[in-house]
């Protein structure tokens, strides 16, 4: 079920210190590929070298946090091959997210590698702060959400402006399912049947993956 510690909108406060949780839902939840965005480099099986945040520093910390709204599989990554997660937060559902404590610029700068553009620009975060999102291009992980506040900081991700139904289910790529496993296990502690119930329910995977073949993959690769 989604956290109760998470606050809502009626809560929600601007950030005075220059940090917010970035709450990871895809490969970011899996410390390894997050470093990617942040220091640069290309994750264990992905195609594209990332150049990096202003600041590599890892998150201050990590928490796991559910949200509500459903995560999904579309469109086609040039990094994996197969669907890119995105999240739904008015569809039915609980999402798994891992919540890491970072600053704004460094939000800023993973934001524009995911849409593969040089990172360095800040970005306003005001509405979706208090308004709980904003659309700030068309670009698919150009919608910004705030899903409330945690420990006095805002909680905000990035996804589509597009909603679940609305777009054709695209399968995740092994490798890919991979990173999102391995984070799933170090933060909510997960078993390999978990996940695998978890991943397999998602639209989008549940076109090309079924429980059993998530957990042999998952069994095969060790997480």
């Amino acid at each position: 079920m989604p956290s109760d510690d998470i606050s809502g909108a009626a809560e929600r406060s601007e950030d005075r210190t220059g940090l917010v949780w970035y709450a990871a839902y895809g490969s970011n939840m899996h410390l390894p590929r997050l470093r990617c965005y942040l220091a640069g480099g290309t994750p264990a099986g992905g195609a594209l070298a990332l150049p990096g945040c202003r600041n590599p520093a890892d998150p201050v910390r990590s928490v796991p946090i559910m949200l509500r709204g459903q995560l999904y599989f579309a469109t086609e990554s040039l990094v994996w091959t197969g669907g890119r997660a995105f999240y739904d937060p008015v569809a039915p559902g609980a999402t798994a997210v891992r919540a890491h404590l970072i600053t704004a610029a460094q939000f800023s700068d993973i934001a524009a590698q995911e849409m593969y553009r040089e990172p360095g620009t800040d970005l306003d975060m005001t509405e979706a702060i208090t308004s709980g999102r904003s659309t700030l291009g068309p670009g698919r992980y150009e919608t910004l959400v705030c899903a409330g506040t945690y420990d006095e900081y805002p909680v905000l991700t990035l996804t589509a402006p597009w909603h679940c139904a609305d777009v054709p289910g695209n399968p995740p790529a092994a490798a890919y399912l991979r990173h999102l496993s391995a984070g799933l296990a170090d933060s909510h502690g997960w078993t390999t049947e978990q996940i695998a119930a978890y991943l397999a329910a998602c639209p989008g995977a549940n076109i090309g993956w079924t429980v059993s073949s998530i957990a042999a993959l998952l069994s095969s690769s060790g997480t």
